[in-house]
């Protein structure tokens, strides 16, 4: 296919929550089926590109609309949703309306439109590059059973009759995800699959995982359970009226290894190709009226944040002096900047950073790692609007955390900020300084503290004119006095004036 336009996969994954990993099996699915088509396929955690259409995965988590507006997006649904489904927000269903949506499950689309005919489904199926080259035959592998997801009394009962079968269910003590959860269920004999909801739809993501890495599975199913017509014969189905008999007398049987083996060998045989031409066309289609709408001047933030990497900030112009913290944009704001400075990136497109135009700076354990720490301060005092605010957070001099970093080059405390509040001649400024707006101490957590229990500090400077009293102390201070040049044109006029 030729044209196609570049597709980037976004999972979002808020600070630190580790569910997020959840999403990388069905962005890794996305990816293998847009590359064979040969699409150009990137994959990064809540980072979105310009110069993509940018499928969004766990927007449930939290998502700022606002961003569809320079970015194309396509959002895809992997939540039950509906009456009995997953307790998603309204801001979430909102979003769905108003965006375009790929669904996994045609059942949910009535619980965000009415025209089921504009969103897309797509079955989750076999994925080739899970199939291990040399599996562990089934009767030899060491876990009995095993289960995988979040427990709720229901699955707890279930799972808890299916062991008075005779049969042992492994189950994980925490969170596990990706290559290091299949290591795990290589060695199952089979993966148990339950309903967590009411709505009861079939769990495809995980069960197409398991039976691509080569372990059967034994599904729940209820009467709303409608599957993809791929499972049908490729999953053992019970209900609660026949687990029993299921675990009791067929599993763990030569015949039920034997099933499971030709249910294996079927299921590397469905082909989803179709579904995702489809989508990919879709998202094609899309694209150009999208880019076609959106804003063509170049992006002017009103939010900077410093770093990247782990504290990406959706929303925000997130600033780096690192490629490989994949930021919005590479600037060392420790270097001499001349404004306004424009620049271009994939993920912020064409953008423009004046002088007095920023509300918000933000640097989470930036500041003792910077080599020319009056140079960024006052690039920052220079970005920001009267009233801006640079909220910094840093580790407290006292602290073991001041220096348990290799690559701190300083440690700061309470008198810190003098230069850039009181002092602010030192450094050259003139008309504008920092004014000290708020001042914690923060534990561990980065809960607010005692002093004496402080690991960091959170300063909150604002960015205000100086008074005409600071401005005659910044003369008495200052070699120069602060003068004005008075160069004028006249001078030019006069010196020609005379020559003549």
């Amino acid at each position: 296919m030729n044209g196609l336009p570049a597709i980037h996969l976004c999972i979002v994954q808020p600070g630190g929550y580790v569910h997020s990993l959840g999403f990388l099996d069905q962005a890794r699915y996305f990816r293998h089926q847009f590359r064979r088509m040969g699409a150009e396929v990137s994959l990064a955690k809540n980072r979105l590109r310009h110069d993509a259409v940018n499928f969004v995965f766990g927007a449930h988590l939290g998502f700022d609309a606002a961003l569809r507006e320079r970015h194309t997006c396509v959002f895809v649904n992997l939540e039950q949703l509906g009456r009995g489904g997953a307790p998603v927000g309204d801001d979430y269903l909102k979003l769905l309306a108003g965006s375009a949506v790929v669904e996994y499950d045609a059942d949910n689309i009535a619980a965000y439109t009415a025209h089921a005919d504009d969103v897309p489904v797509f079955p989750l199926l076999f994925a080739p590059y899970l199939k291990p080259a040399q599996p562990m035959p089934l009767e030899e592998r060491p876990i009995d059973l095993l289960f995988i997801g979040s427990m709720n009394p229901r699955r707890l009962d279930m799972l808890k009759r299916i062991e008075a079968t005779g049969r042992r269910v492994a189950k994980f003590d925490h969170p596990l995800y990706g290559p290091e959860r299949d290591q795990v269920i290589l060695q199952a004999k089979a993966v148990v699959n339950l309903h967590f909801y009411p709505t009861s739809r079939f769990e495809q993501a995980r069960v197409s995982h398991c039976l691509s890495l080569g372990t059967p599975v034994l599904s729940e199913r209820r009467a709303q359970t409608r599957p993809h017509e791929a499972f049908e014969d490729c999953v053992s189905w019970f209900d609660e009226s026949s687990l029993e008999a299921v675990f009791g007398q067929h599993v763990g049987t030569p015949a039920f290894y034997e099933q499971a083996r030709a249910q294996l060998q079927r299921f590397e045989a469905a082909e989803p190709i179709e579904a995702y031409a489809d989508i990919l066309a879709f998202a094609a289609g899309y694209a150009r009226v999208h880019q076609e709408r959106r804003p063509q001047t170049p992006w002017q933030p009103s939010r900077i944040n410093l770093g990247s990497g782990k504290d990406y900030k959706p929303g925000w112009l997130n600033v780096d002096i690192l490629e490989r913290a994949q930021p919005d944009l590479v600037l060392d704001l420790g270097q001499p900047v001349q404004w306004p400075h424009r620049a271009s990136s994939s993920y912020g497109g064409e953008m423009q950073l004046d002088a007095g135009s920023i509300d918000t700076i933000f640097a989470n354990n930036v500041l003792e790692h910077v080599p020319d720490l009056p140079m960024l301060m006052g690039n920052c005092l220079a970005l920001l609007k009267t009233g801006g605010q640079f909220i910094i957070e840093v580790p407290y001099e006292h602290a073991a955390t001041a220096w348990q970093d290799p690559t701190h080059l300083r440690a700061l405390n309470e008198k810190s900020w003098l230069y850039y509040t009181d002092w602010f001649w030192y450094l050259g400024w003139f008309e504008h300084r920092f004014q000290l707006a708020q001042f914690h101490y923060l534990d561990d957590a980065l809960r607010e503290c005692p002093k004496e229990r402080a690991a960091f500090m959170r300063v909150v400077l604002a960015k205000v004119e100086t008074s005409l009293r600071e401005r005659t102390t910044a003369r008495v201070m200052r070699a120069d006095f602060a003068l004005p040049d008075d160069m004028s044109d006249s001078y030019a006029e006069d010196l020609a004036a005379i020559s003549a």
